[in-house]
């Protein structure tokens, strides 16, 4: 019965395997990119060296993909368009996943919705052709080609044409389309990929299969994919925690992005978007980057397939982990090992936008123009006195200026990275000399960074302080939610919140912490729930406490304004080159930059 025919019993059906397969289309093939995904993930698995993707408007059009891996035989050809039929598994053990298809649902559902043509010859067989339309499969007919198959799908969504209205533009998928090849690309640097848009008869991505011992090749490919300046400023990530290794490469927090896009995690060689994983990289750069501000990384989680299941959602783009806890813990507990081991570093990225604000923007045509016009232009004659004054604006004083002071000249160690102090400009910058250029110091930047992480390394040897209420404050929750929030009351108290259980769904906060003198604890509490059930897990309160230190850091550093000696700069630079993350401050701006002696010459046409 149902409210269009209430006096109708509903009829049970079984769908026919078209609509089936159309059904499994949605989920599968989203649009062109997802497509191509599946393919070029069929062609990985079945050991190519070398694929070719080509593409007309958008995908929409044309998707061709052709490998040289193992290929398939003419009785293998009509299997792999029914649907969950694969190579890949034999049912027994749907943990134990080891290639990057599995379900058997790719090609029959590409062959459902779009004119599908599949040719493939394996090593020692004679080639194959089949072709399916919108779900009806033609015979098999022979086919001249090299071993490896091509897959080519045209007029994608043509039998259900009302998905082709919620695809975007041609360029925008395209985009879309080159974006899965480069993150796959990045997964496998022992595979060359070209792609190729017909539309306009030009290569828009091409690698050649790298060379070399793993790393080095992923540092390569990497390089290739995201840009030569990405790999200049970032940190090789290598970590294991209980069978789970993370490896890869995290840029420094003066490299950062405005976006999440240059974010690219990876689960036993799978491109995943995982909430867990993603939450885990935010936190391992918390109180170094600044607002609005995200961090880029290629980060590499290996495991054992048991420990980690990827059927959860047909496009399996989503896994989840055994042990999340301990998944998370390596990420954050790596990058956090990763960036102190940085040091002092700052991106160069800094210092090419400190060169380009610097640079005339006027070509010296324009300028020297401008010259010989000023110079002939009809002016009134300077006067004896005007002469007067413009040499005396020219005589020797005019250094001490006093908005510079010069200091005397102190030894210092030969390999200092951050140089000698030189110079104090304005009571707020600091000039030091190295071997090959200046570096230029922001004193209360970088001073505040230090205080700040003196104070965490105070507050992590003991116990945050805490400060107990003399009446305490009920907070009312389910009985869920209160059994979630308890279970992390030792967390909690480590911090100097303390919590107890009231009687039903309700916790008694005693104690809160003392650096913290306005504090909200019932919403607080809320909050730290809301992270629990999105997260699995909360940095809220943390994040409070290191916001107190880093504004008690804030007050208590050297200002701007200070005249400093001699002494005390170059004891700053050094404290700096000792102290973790000094290359930015507690806001996530840099604290220096340098200039190499090779751009301040150019900058002056030398």
């Amino acid at each position: 019965m149902n409210s269009h025919a209430p006096n109708m019993r509903p009829i049970i059906r079984q769908l026919d395997e078209a609509a089936a397969n159309r059904i499994a289309a949605g989920e599968v093939v989203e649009r062109p990119a997802s497509a191509v995904k599946e393919l070029v993930e069929n062609a990985l698995d079945a050991g190519a060296s070398r694929i070719d993707i080509a593409i007309s408007k958008g995908g929409k059009g044309l998707i061709r993909v052709g490998d040289d891996g193992c290929g398939m035989t003419a009785e293998d050809l009509p299997l792999a368009l029914s649907r969950h039929a694969t190579s890949k598994i034999d049912g027994s053990d749907l943990l134990d996943i080891r290639s990057f298809g599995f379900r058997g649902e790719a090609l029959p559902s590409l062959g459902a919705v779009g004119r599908l043509t599949l040719t493939s010859r394996a090593q020692g067989f004679e080639g194959a052709q089949i072709a399916v339309q919108g779900g009806r499969i033609g015979p098999v007919r022979p086919a001249a080609g090299n071993r490896g198959t091509v897959v080519e799908l045209r007029d994608l969504f043509f039998a259900t044409p009302a998905r082709l209205k919620f695809l975007r533009s041609d360029r925008a998928e395209t985009q879309a389309v080159a974006e899965v090849i480069r993150r796959l690309a990045m997964a496998e640097p022992y595979v060359g990929f070209t792609l190729t848009d017909e539309d306009e008869g030009r290569q828009l991505l091409r690698v050649d299969a790298e060379q070399g011992e793993l790393f080095g090749a992923l540092q390569t490919r990497l390089a290739r994919i995201m840009g030569r300046e990405f790999i200049e400023n970032c940190l090789p990530i290598d970590a294991t925690r209980d069978g789970i290794t993370l490896t890869g490469f995290a840029a420094l927090p003066t490299y950062s992005r405005g976006a999440a896009v240059a974010q690219h995690l990876f689960v036993n060689g799978r491109p995943v978007r995982d909430k867990l994983l993603t939450g885990a990289l935010r936190a391992g750069y918390m109180d170094v980057l600044p607002s609005g501000r995200y961090p880029a990384a290629v980060l590499f989680v290996t495991c054992d397939p048991h420990q980690v299941d990827v059927n959860v959602h047909p496009a399996k783009a989503e896994v989840r982990f055994r042990e999340p806890d301990i998944a998370r813990g390596l990420v954050v507990s790596a990058l956090r090992h990763g960036l102190a081991g940085a040091g002092h570093r700052s991106s160069t990225t800094v210092a090419t936008a400190a060169l380009g604000a610097a640079r005339v923007e006027a070509a010296p045509e324009a300028v020297a123009t401008r010259a010989y016009q000023a110079s002939y232009a009809p002016a009134a004659r300077p006067s004896p006195q005007a002469i007067a004054a413009s040499m005396a604006f020219q005589a020797p004083g005019f250094a001490e200026a006093p908005t510079a002071r010069v200091e005397p000249e102190i030894e210092v160690e030969a390999d200092a990275p951050l140089g000698a102090a030189r110079a104090q400009l304005h009571e707020n910058w600091i000039i030091a000399q190295t071997a090959n250029g200046i570096v230029i110091v922001d004193q209360h930047a970088a001073h505040e960074r230090l205080v700040y992480e003196r104070l965490k390394t105070q507050a992590e040897a003991r116990r945050v302080a805490s400060q107990a209420l003399l009446i305490p404050e009920i907070v009312e929750l389910s009985d869920a939610d209160a059994q979630r929030i308890l279970s992390i009351a030792d967390d909690l108290a480590e911090l100097g919140l303390v919590i107890e259980p009231f009687g039903g769904g309700a916790v008694a906060v005693r104690e809160v912490p003392a650096l913290i003198r306005r504090i909200n604890a019932p919403a607080l509490i809320r909050d730290i729930l809301d992270d629990l059930a999105d997260q699995g897990t909360s940095d809220r309160l943390k994040a409070r406490v290191d916001a107190v230190l880093s504004s008690m850091a804030c007050h208590g550093s050297v200002r701007s304004g200070r005249r400093m000696t001699a002494d005390e700069m170059n004891a700053l630079l050094r404290e700096m080159e000792r102290t973790p993350r000094s290359g930015q401050c507690n806001h996530g701006r840099p604290t220096w930059i340098e200039l190499k002696l090779g751009d301040i010459e150019r900058l002056f046409g030398r």
